[in-house]
């Protein structure tokens, strides 16, 4: 293993949140099974003291989560002249069979997080908890999943050896082959284009129907779920080739370093962020019928409409503005 800090800041990170979620795991399913708030029993009592706790080392946890994607992607960033061919984290990442699995996982365990604390914020707006075992169920889908993205991250970064030989970026996102990455770019540029703008233009529209009127969230939901996908899908595609003004170079990591002003930071944080407050719209019209929640509820979807919204149209205008200060032309 390479002892860098970055390294060791998320092994070590990584595994403290590992093991402080799975020591949640034991109370979470003690609130889901005995939870009674009409009861005054000394176990509600402590039931109740320990949901302060869970939910502390939850948001804690979970905050850290996002963080911790963001330490990822730079660090092995950072690790990419120390392996022959690499030139950015697509390289490293290639390094061993662990590396991009590391970082779905890492993108998987964010989305879930954000649900988690959006169905947190809500539930603390009632005073009955209604969500109560509803969060506690998602946490025991969190868990596992945490697990297995801090084993594989580890199983990545602890097989890192210098000089080994990998891929450079022009190699791992280029046309032919038969790869995921390849079929991408096999898509023709004009659908591409097609598809991204009428994701974006039906994400706008549905998130403003639920923002002023209350109606649509299932369908922004998923207008948000297709309008990420498709959006990392373009800056693959032609986003990227605008920013680097080369017409074969589609990586979407070196978008992340100086010389292109850290624009993959922001568009990535931005993408986040819709997909998680767009998904938490949806999932929160499910107890629209519970009545402590019948006026907290379209006020947390408004609000969330509200922060999908903008980050949308934030990413829209540094895609739009990067494209037309671009001396490419495709």
């Amino acid at each position: 293993m390479m002892l860098q800090p970055g390294i060791l800041a998320l092994l070590l990170g990584s595994g403290l949140g590992a093991v402080l979620l799975a020591a949640a795991v034991v109370p979470a399913v003690r609130i889901i099974r005995r939870w009674d708030l009409a009861s005054g029993s000394e176990e509600q009592l402590r039931l109740e003291r320990q949901t302060y706790l869970v939910a502390a080392i939850m948001r804690l946890v979970m905050g850290f989560q996002i963080v911790f994607l963001f330490l990822f992607l730079q660090t092995v960033d950072g690790l990419a002249p120390m392996f022959i061919g690499a030139m950015c984290a697509a390289g490293s990442l290639k390094v061993n069979g662990f590396g991009y699995p590391a970082l779905v996982a890492k993108i998987l365990t964010c989305l879930l997080a954000g649900l988690w604390l959006i169905l947190d914020a809500t539930d603390n707006r009632a005073s009955d908890y209604p969500l109560i075992r509803t969060k506690y169920r998602l946490l025991l889908v969190i868990t596992p999943v945490l697990l297995a993205e801090t084993a594989l991250q580890a199983l990545y970064l602890l097989g890192l050896e210098p000089n080994i030989i990998t891929s450079c970026c022009a190699i791992v996102f280029s046309a032919g082959g038969g790869t995921v990455v390849a079929t991408v770019l096999d898509v023709p540029l004009q659908l591409s284009r097609a598809a991204f703008v009428l994701s974006a233009t039906l994400t706008l529209a549905a998130g403003w129907a639920v923002y002023r009127h209350g109606r649509g969230a299932i369908l922004f939901a998923l207008a948000s779920a297709c309008h990420f996908l498709l959006s990392i899908h373009a800056l693959i595609a032609f986003i990227s080739l605008y920013v680097y003004e080369l017409p074969t170079h589609h990586c979407p990591f070196c978008l992340l370093h100086r010389e292109y002003g850290g624009i993959g930071y922001p568009l990535y944080l931005l993408l986040l962020t819709l997909a998680v407050t767009g998904l938490g719209t949806g999932l929160l019209h499910r107890y629209r019928a519970v009545p402590s929640l019948r006026t907290v509820i379209p006020a947390m979807q408004r609000r969330l409409a509200l922060i999908a919204l903008a980050a949308n149209a934030a990413f829209l205008l540094l895609v739009t503005g990067s494209m037309a200060l671009s001396n490419l032309r495709l």
